[in-house]
């Protein structure tokens, strides 16, 4: 009688060959393209900060592993990948010692106290930069270029200031503009947006749905300043591409569903030019998606896939009892 011999093992039955180490490496190869955009264009001191966001974070991680006594996870690149996000967010204007606290306040408050790496429900990159926004408002709204100071694009725009063609070119490339470090050449960023699409690291549809949002809104509402609309330089002028493409496809606080990406995209968007146009700061992609990120526990419910063999009426039944 032929034996037949039977392995049983635990979920999951199919493995992927991605891992966090490699996702995260795609990811600074995708920022790269900015980054050396953001050295070339502001100098050493944008370098200084990239490199000191960095290994604060990195520090900062291995210290509260260390204290509290839990394995070390540096060697995932996941607190590389937040120092680099965080240092692309500030003016090269910036003290030294700010990226020292914004490193802090996403590893520490905003990444380990909550459990690590896909525990945190907020984007711990954008929520530094927004305490780093409101704590110390003078150092993250100055901006230079070459020494000189100058305003964003963003704040020409609620100005009443309408771009002409060289704007254009200046925001395609990153010449001449003020900004953060990694958002000034939308080519840049495209590049790195195009890879992870590519590679599947990203899924379009948060990118996609967010820049058509904020496209079509820019098409058909008006500035406070009642300038003619500019939907496409509102595209590629201040943060909305490096949000767009590296923040609100963050894995931990963005949606997992088809469906839910895409409302997450929208709603991006609509806050993004609500804030931009009627609010008091000219920017508003760091707090548009951070707001979203609260949404996705959210989102994620109703957006949840029904059950084979359930009917939609039992579906919500069984909504109605979680």
């Amino acid at each position: 009688m032929e034996e037949k011999l039977i392995t049983v093992t635990s979920t999951p039955h199919i493995r992927s060959k991605d891992t966090i180490e490699k996702i995260m490496l795609d990811v600074i190869i995708a920022l790269m393209p900015a980054c050396i955009a953001g050295a070339y264009f502001f100098g050493i001191k944008a370098i200084s900060i990239l490199l000191l966001s960095v290994a604060s974070c990195v520090g900062f991680e291995l210290l509260f592993q260390k204290a509290v006594k839990k394995p070390q996870t540096v060697t995932d690149l996941s607190a590389v990948v937040t120092g680099l996000l965080l240092a692309m967010n500030l003016p090269v204007s910036s003290p030294l010692w700010m990226p020292i606290v914004g490193a802090f306040v996403a590893i520490i408050l905003v990444k380990q106290l909550f459990g690590g790496l896909g525990q945190n429900f907020i984007n711990p990159a954008l929520l530094a930069r927004a305490f780093l926004l409101t704590s110390y408002l003078p150092e993250m709204t100055e901006w230079t270029v070459d020494g000189v100071a100058t305003v964003t694009p963003l704040e020409n725009l609620k100005n009443g200031v309408l771009p002409v063609t060289q704007d254009y070119i200046n925001a395609l490339l990153g010449t001449n503009l003020g900004g953060c470090i990694g958002e000034v050449s939308a080519v840049a960023l495209l590049l790195g947006g195009i890879y992870l699409i590519l590679k599947r690291v990203i899924s379009w549809r948060i990118p996609v749905m967010y820049l058509l949002t904020v496209f079509l809104l820019s098409f058909v509402l008006r500035r406070g300043s009642g300038i003619a609309p500019v939907p496409f330089y509102e595209l590629i002028t201040g943060g909305l591409l490096l949000g767009a493409i590296f923040m609100a496809t963050d894995y931990s606080t963005s949606p997992i569903t088809p469906n839910g990406k895409i409302i997450m995209g929208i709603g991006c968007g609509i806050l993004t030019v609500l804030i931009r146009f009627y609010g008091g700061y000219p920017e508003g992609v760091s707090f548009a998606i951070l707001l979203m990120n609260l949404a996705v526990p959210l989102i994620d419910r109703f957006c949840k896939p029904r059950v084979y063999g359930v009917s939609k009426k039992k579906k919500q039944a069984l909504r109605g009892g979680e």
